[in-house]
């Protein structure tokens, strides 16, 4: 029965990790690449060490696959938001089917800072 569950999951993540590496050929631009990608290829080897963590019945193992599992969701969208942000200050064009650009007016090229709406929106200190 196990090896049933572990074969349903472990071909889930499969498909997951497949269809990120489809996102990355068919996305239109390098933002929605990068946010394909992360989404599915982390949700995907999420399933992966779900795994073995079921396969394996064991509780060294399975903290380990909890540590890595922990890893990867706290380091991939954070890697994928620094990715984004990067590509946005290089000049990297975006889709032109976008209907918002959030960043537009935020970023100071000439001194390299950014800043939020909030700190825009703020009073003058007297």
């Amino acid at each position: 029965m196990i090896d049933i569950i572990v074969a349903i999951i472990a071909t889930i993540a499969a498909v997951f990790i497949l269809l990120a590496a489809i996102g990355v050929v068919k996305m239109p631009d390098t933002f929605l690449r990068i946010s394909a990608t992360t989404k599915a290829s982390t949700f995907g080897v999420g399933l992966s060490m779900l795994c073995a963590a079921i396969y394996f019945q064991d509780m060294a193992i399975t903290f380990k696959i909890i540590a890595i599992v922990s890893f990867l969701l706290l380091t991939a969208p954070v890697g994928a938001h620094l990715l984004c942000r990067t590509c946005y200050i290089i000049g990297i064009p975006l889709w032109d089917k976008y209907v918002i650009d959030d960043m537009e007016g935020k970023y100071i090229e000439k001194t390299h800072e950014l800043k939020s709406s909030q700190e825009e929106e703020k009073p003058a200190e007297i």
